[in-house]
């Protein structure tokens, strides 16, 4: 019996061991992950300038109600996004001329947004890139010209601190940074006229991919926190929750009090963003999510 326990014993802690050397491994590859370079070659060279109040009053409703403002703050100033009070916090950057943005370029501008990788080539972590690739060459420059006039703010640094066990999984592909959730083989959607249509309501529903997935079938969003519950699918056919909406009125509803037809609250929605959402871009969605094409 002596024999046997301290055999299991052995064992036991040769498995501690090697569960810790993966685990270090994991967070050593994560190290080498996040400061690797990313070669990307944007579509075009440069983002048309846009100025005037036309582009700069396009710009603030796509900065307000593509989600934008959520993560950098409605000031553009950067503000944490994140903070669980479990190691977690993230921070998104100051987008005034005084922030990270102060010398960038179209090119930076479009590789940043659409493919999630800083202009050096560094990995950007936490960018929702996905839900942005598909912004026309028009809308990326509106947003440009209207952060590019907005008043200059004080500090604003991105943070990011995650717990060993992310830094983990993170290192073993579990959880991937903004490139890797991008196809950077798919150019800029080209613009469609702003109307009650499945074609702009499409256009519309790519701010919700990151979250709803590609297909918008809903399921565990890769990379929130575990408490966070599954996203809703948002695709026509079984199982779609658009089937408690049967109008533009009821999802616009949603959209302005964070509540379900039934009363129920919403648990994670970027409701600050989308209760910007206008009569169109509401309509349009509505009708898409529907009927689909």
């Amino acid at each position: 019996m002596k024999r046997l326990l301290k055999g299991a014993g052995l064992l036991l802690a040769a498995l501690i061991v090697l569960v810790g050397a993966l685990a270090l491994g994991g967070r050593l590859w994560a190290m080498h992950k996040r400061e690797r370079v990313v070669n990307v070659a944007v579509a075009a060279a440069d983002l048309p300038t846009l100025e005037g109040a036309t582009a700069v009053q396009r710009g603030r409703y796509l900065f307000e109600s593509r989600g934008c403002a959520n993560c950098h703050g409605p000031d553009a100033g950067g503000r944490a996004f994140v903070n669980d009070g479990r190691g977690m916090e993230l921070a998104a950057p100051n987008l005034t001329r005084s922030g990270v943005v102060a010398r960038y370029e179209g090119r930076d501008w479009a590789r940043s947004v659409r493919h999630g990788v800083a202009p050096g080539g560094r990995p950007l972590l936490a960018m929702p890139s996905e839900d942005y690739t598909r912004l026309t060459d028009a809308d990326l420059a509106a947003i440009v010209a209207y952060l590019r006039q907005m008043p200059e703010r004080s500090g604003g640094e991105a943070r990011i601190r995650l717990p060993f066990v992310v830094w983990v999984a993170y290192g073993f592909g579990l959880m991937r940074d903004a490139p890797e959730r991008v196809d950077h083989g798919l150019p800029p959607a080209q613009p469609v006229a702003e109307a009650v249509t499945a074609e702009h309501g499409a256009y519309v529903a790519s701010m919700c991919v990151g979250c709803h997935g590609a297909g918008l079938e809903g399921g565990r969003v890769p990379g929130n926190p575990p408490h966070w519950p599954p996203a809703a699918r948002l695709a026509p056919g079984p199982g779609s929750v658009m089937a408690n909406y049967p109008d533009a009125d009821s999802l616009r509803k949603l959209f302005r009090t964070g509540l379900r037809p039934d009363g129920s609250r919403v648990a994670v929605m970027p409701f600050e963003s989308l209760a910007r959402l206008n009569d169109v871009d509401v309509q349009a969605l509505h009708l898409y999510l529907r009927h689909g094409r």
